[in-house]
């Protein structure tokens, strides 16, 4: 489906249009064009890796550029390696990066086009890459809503398992589709160690680089001896497949792919989003080719990009009976002659069994989806009986509210029951997050309405319980405010989704009554940081330490008017004995006591955490 997409639209055939125009001009940074509402951006495959293009040395994303690729810091999981680039590759972008010409490139592009695609050939595939990782991290901390795309050809491997799982976890598999020939020996080299004849090599990859700026008459100025492009080509087919089989002892793994995977042949294209079916189909094609071809295919690009803006797939009578099989063994059949690979070939029962269980995770992830439908259904009575002891709370005689008479309830019945729908609620929504980052549901999961505002409704409905949990035991003493030091992941989570959906006009109407549940759910924590820096002033003798606290205290007394004039607040909170209106109380007492100051306040914006 995806591989009939990128054959059927401008994007794969306008990609490589303007990463040939790079080659050719042998440029250094890259260049741009706007076609329409799109802008392009290639990268030159022409690149002076400082490392060696062979060089199989990994580093940490995370930190590789302050602020740059922040959400992979989420992703760091302690005994484990965290989301790991190729060093000589992820200079590369740093280089292109520090300059202003890049930034302001990318500013301007934002500001005027509603998509961006990066490309680029061989090297340039692999620094189009960061970039789209580079821009998405950015734009997750922006309003902005530029839609990002990466196509690379030819690209060499980026990164390790677990950029590959961060990515996933991100829902960014769907933006990076790597473009590659049935034979190309570059998008396979890293999963082989260094080669004893490793200088050779750079020379041969300089040379083949070379040759990126003349690709209609390629002719290489080096050339590997055949002893060494043997010996080339065998060990990097061991290697794959001791990869594609779990194999560790041959030492080829730290690389590993992410996104789709579009494998051109003579005959059509076949597209991939699995990574371990990906590593297979890696090596199973790779097996039919030579020392030689595993060389030219890495410079043919042109030609299967053209084929394939024209063919997808080439429908010829290839299967011997195909009159008796279902449509299911065809359609495999089909896929697999795409692939260059036939049915008499050695390779044709694995790289079938390859596809039937690619198929089976594609379909397991539609029918969990269908599951947990179903299972979101269940939990309806769950919520329901938590807003019944909502209105019980706000409609009680002790004028106290949701949240603190949760906060402050004693051992009973009804309180037990709240208490423990809250524990299986959060078990519900953690369980849907494990299988959203173990790959187990659509790519566009996070997108459908009944789970976004499914999540958001509960995040309104139980984090304030949360809150008041976390405070009644005392937790906030142990390990800091909530909000900072509590919050689980998986109301981040739902913040994202929530805003990245697309918002109606009628969203932006004013209220004419309060709102059922108050639309920042973690406004009682900062109600609770408040009042701990009102009791934090009285005994603070330091005049700046003071003043800090105090205008802590005034931006969020701000903050709330403006959400209880929107009526963006639900009833418990204007409570008599609420503690926002205990807030109110000891904040007016403070100010009773304490001289006049000058105070300049920077901007609050609502939902912000309560910082100076």
């Amino acid at each position: 489906m995806l591989a009939t997409f990128l054959a059927s639209t401008p994007l794969l055939e306008e990609s490589w249009k303007l990463s040939r125009h790079a080659n050719a001009a042998g440029v250094q940074n890259f260049v741009a064009n706007r076609v329409g509402e799109v802008t392009y951006v290639a990268f030159p495959g022409l690149q002076n890796v400082g490392s060696g293009p062979c060089s199989r040395e990994l580093v940490a994303l995370g930190t590789a550029v302050e602020g740059g690729f922040t959400p992979f810091n989420r992703h760091v999981v302690e005994g484990k390696e965290p989301p790991m680039v190729h060093a000589g590759l992820l200079q590369l972008f740093l280089d292109l990066y520090n300059t202003q010409n890049f930034r302001a490139k990318m500013t301007e592009i934002m500001n005027e086009s509603k998509s961006l695609v990066f490309t680029g050939h061989s090297i340039g595939g692999a620094i189009a890459s960061l970039s789209a990782l580079w821009l998405l991290s950015f734009l997750g901390n922006t309003s902005l809503s530029t839609a990002v795309f990466c196509i690379t050809f030819g690209s060499p491997m980026l990164g390790n398992e677990s950029l590959s799982r961060a990515i996933l976890h991100e829902r960014w598999g769907g933006n990076f589709y790597h473009v590659v020939a049935q034979h190309d020996i570059v998008p396979r080299l890293l999963f082989a160690p260094t080669p004893p004849f490793i200088l050779q090599l750079h020379s041969f990859f300089k040379s083949l680089q070379f040759s990126l700026t003349t690709p209609y008459n390629a002719q290489l100025a080096v050339q590997l001896s055949d002893e060494n492009k043997a010996e080339l080509f065998h060990t990097v087919l061991a290697c794959l497949r001791a990869s594609s089989s779990g194999v560790s002892d041959l030492e080829g793994g730290p690389f590993w792919p992410f996104g789709s995977y579009m494998f051109c042949t003579d005959r059509g294209s076949i597209c991939m989003d699995n990574a371990t079916a990906i590593v297979k189909l890696l090596y199973l094609m790779l097996a039919t080719g030579s020392p030689n071809s595993c060389i030219e295919d890495h410079l043919k690009y042109d030609e299967y990009v053209t084929r394939a803006s024209w063919q997808f797939l080439m429908r010829t009578s290839f299967i011997e009976g195909s009159s008796t099989e279902s449509s299911y063994e065809a359609g495999i059949a089909l896929a697999l002659n795409s692939a260059g690979i036939n049915s008499h070939e050695p390779a044709y029962g694995l790289a079938k069994e390859c596809l039937k269980k690619a198929n089976q995770v594609g379909c397991r992830r539609n029918l969990n989806n269908a599951k947990l439908a179903v299972d979101l259904s269940k939990i309806t009575p769950l919520r329901a009986q938590i807003e019944w002891y909502k209105s019980f709370c706000d409609d009680s005689d002790d004028q106290m509210g949701y949240y603190d008479s949760f906060k402050q309830r004693s051992a009973s019945k009804r309180g037990n029951k709240v208490n423990m729908n809250r524990f299986r609620l959060a078990f519900f929504w953690d369980k849907v997050i494990e299988m959203m980052e173990t790959n187990q549901l659509p790519y566009d999961f996070h997108k459908q309405p009944k789970y976004v505002n499914g999540s958001h409704f509960y995040k309104l409905l139980v984090e304030p319980l949360e809150i008041a949990e976390y405070y009644r035991t005392g937790m906030h003493t142990k390990k800091g405010h909530y909000i900072e030091h509590g919050r689980e992941k998986r109301f981040l989570i739902f913040d994202k989704w929530w805003k990245d959906r697309i918002v109606g006009e009628e969203e932006n109407s004013p209220r004419s009554k309060f709102a059922s549940l108050t639309q920042d759910s973690c406004f009682w924590a900062r109600v609770e940081e408040a009042r701990d820096c009102i009791y934090e002033v009285a005994s603070e003798m330091d005049m700046g330490r003071r003043l800090l606290l105090l205008e802590k205290i005034e931006m969020f007394e701000q903050y709330a008017s403006r959400m209880i004039d929107r009526k963006e607040v639900s009833k418990d909170v204007i409570a008599k004995n609420s503690s926002y209106n205990l807030f109110v109380g000891e904040w007016r007492e403070l100010k009773s006591h304490v001289k006049p100051w000058p105070l300049q306040f920077p901007s609050f914006h609502d939902g912000g955490n309560m910082v100076p």
